[in-house]
């Protein structure tokens, strides 16, 4: 997180910009996802006792199989945050693998057809499948080193031998806007969309560039719609429940905007949806302060701190606490 001051009780009011990387990964018993689909055959019926092949495409290799039930059906839990590469098999048939992006906040789905056009997947799909993943995977090292220039390389590279790679043009549309080129980044965030319509985490992308480029009408809008799409709806007070990322970026952007009131309520939307978002303690103890609730300020920040003891506002949250505690 980037944080900002302004010139007015600079301690107090923090214009902050959020990004999320689509290809990190945070693994914990209480952050996973899953994956859930249909497989069928070539004729569109459903394929019983199918073998899915879920593999992590990115950074440490992780490998998980499942089966599919009678009506060709198949989930597969217990997955980290990140891309992953599903593909299905049986009698010799092999399905064209696709990509999904799993997350915590909704499950990834994908549907399968088993030898498409009457015959299982051919040498040459076969090698541009492999190709696909060793490009895929180079432009996540690549961003993960902060090579962002090879890393757009790459999946551009990837996005020209699957046009239909949505993940492709998200990550392309992150290292745009680490290089704070937000025209080119909005572009692709926008193409990833064009091609996945409910892809929460490019809306967040554009709100996150809208909210650095001081837009923040556009950026509004973007995070609600990622907020509407990560499963968020309406709550008592005018708050809203779901992702505890979305309530927070859209609390970011109405601070930003010199909407305290509003930006509160998200604040404490987010932490009521996950206790344990640390920022979204810290933005809380922020808005406290702005009204004057000290006491309560003091005990946002402490939680903060217990939660993100080296976190990036770890320094000024200390410096607040002593301040209110003399």
């Amino acid at each position: 997180m980037n944080r900002r001051l302004n010139g007015r009780r600079p301690w107090l009011v923090a214009c902050v910009t959020v990004s999320a990387l689509a290809i990190a990964l945070s693994v914990s018993a209480q952050s996973t996802g899953m994956v859930k689909g249909v497989v069928k055959d070539a004729t569109g019926q459903p394929v019983e006792n199918a073998k899915v092949n879920v593999d992590m495409a990115e950074g440490m290799t992780r490998h998980f199989e499942t089966k599919t039930n009678k009506k060709g059906e198949f989930v597969q839990i217990g997955l980290a945050p990140g891309t992953y590469k599903v593909t299905a098999e049986k009698d010799k048939q092999v399905a064209d693998a696709q990509t999904v992006r799993v997350s915590i906040s909704r499950p990834a789905e994908t549907n399968l057809v088993l030898g498409a056009g009457g015959g299982g997947a051919s040498k040459e799909a076969m090698a541009k499948n492999a190709e696909l993943k060793k490009t895929f995977e180079e432009g996540v090292a690549a961003s993960h080193a902060g090579n962002h220039q090879d890393a757009i390389a790459k999946f551009n590279q990837a996005a020209e031998l699957n046009p239909s790679c949505f993940d492709c043009y998200y990550n392309i549309g992150y290292s745009y806007s680490q290089t704070k080129d937000y025209e080119k980044a909005e572009t692709a965030y926008k193409k990833a969309i064009e091609l996945k319509a409910d892809y929460a985490d490019a809306y967040s992308g554009l709100a996150n560039i809208y909210n650095a480029e001081r837009k923040f009408d556009e950026a509004s809008t973007a995070s609600a719609k990622a907020m509407e799409l990560s499963g968020g709806g309406a709550a008592a007070g005018g708050a809203a429940a779901g992702n505890a990322d979305a309530l927070f970026n859209q609390g970011v952007i109405l601070w930003n905007a010199g909407k305290i009131a509003d930006a509160k309520k998200q604040f404490e939307a987010a932490v009521a949806a996950n206790p344990s978002h640390a920022e979204s303690h810290y933005q809380l103890g922020m808005a406290l302060v702005n009204e004057g609730n000290l006491t309560a300020a003091a005990t946002e920040f402490d939680t903060y701190l217990k939660l993100a003891p080296t976190g990036p506002n770890a320094a000024t949250a200390k410096g607040i606490l002593a301040t209110l505690k003399k």
